[in-house]
């Protein structure tokens, strides 16, 4: 019979082991209500060895929330093939995926939290949302937006973001039909903008010119047009 040995973990390994830790833990409750001793006993070591590696809770909440960050600004990415509208379905799923897994910890990154108002948490924040923006123009195949434009896809991050928060007070409206929603949403932002900017009309007109009659801006179409009848 052999007795297993518990390998020692390295530096790097017991960081991203805590991280990983922390990350769990606040996506089931606030990191206002995690404490370190928490962290320390889910990950199996005592609370002095987490402030070896951290010194102290906001430096590993601002750590995981580097990881999260960095996790929810891959979920807008999507390959550059088929119509916009289903790919911007698709990447509205996977944002609500995401939503879903880290509850607690997306509400306290966006409401409150422990690292809110510092220059870190707002630094992830803001490239969150600049990889959103960033990702949003290449499906347009534009380089360089007009302010029009850029205003239309900055809303329309901040309305997902708004959403989702609103979602997770009780999830009182069926998850998919919020996706759906925001791709109609991002359209009726473009729509309105082109009625008052023919660069705007021109891109409106190219987002829709390979739409299928069974896809989301279509689907938006047909529930206004029933609306006006």
């Amino acid at each position: 019979m052999t007795t297993g040995v518990r390998r020692r973990l390295g530096v790097e390994e017991r960081r991203q082991q805590l991280i990983g830790v922390a990350l769990e833990l606040f996506s089931q409750r606030s990191p206002d209500d995690v404490s370190i001793d928490e962290i320390a006993a889910a990950a199996g070591i005592s609370r002095p060895l987490v402030y070896h590696y951290f010194p102290g809770k906001l430096s590993l909440y601002e750590a995981a929330l580097k990881r999260a960050a960095e996790d929810l600004a891959g979920r807008f990415k999507e390959p550059q093939e088929g119509p916009l509208g289903a790919r911007l379905l698709r990447a509205m799923h996977r944002f609500f995926d995401f939503v879903d897994d880290h509850g607690p910890g997306f509400s306290a990154l966006m409401r409150g939290g422990p690292a809110v108002g510092s220059s870190a948490t707002n630094a992830l924040i803001d490239s969150v949302r600049q990889a959103a923006y960033e990702q949003i123009l290449s499906h347009l195949d534009v380089q360089n937006p007009p302010a029009r434009l850029e205003l239309v896809v900055r809303s329309w991050i901040s309305l997902a973001e708004s959403t989702a928060l609103l979602w997770l007070d009780g999830r009182r409206i069926p998850r998919a039909e919020l996706e759906s929603q925001l791709v109609h949403d991002f359209a009726a932002l473009a729509a309105v903008s082109a009625a008052y900017d023919e660069e705007m009309g021109a891109l409106l007109r190219r987002m829709i010119k390979d739409e299928p009659p069974n896809g989301p801006f279509a689907d938006l179409v047909a529930r206004l047009l029933a609306l006006a009848s």
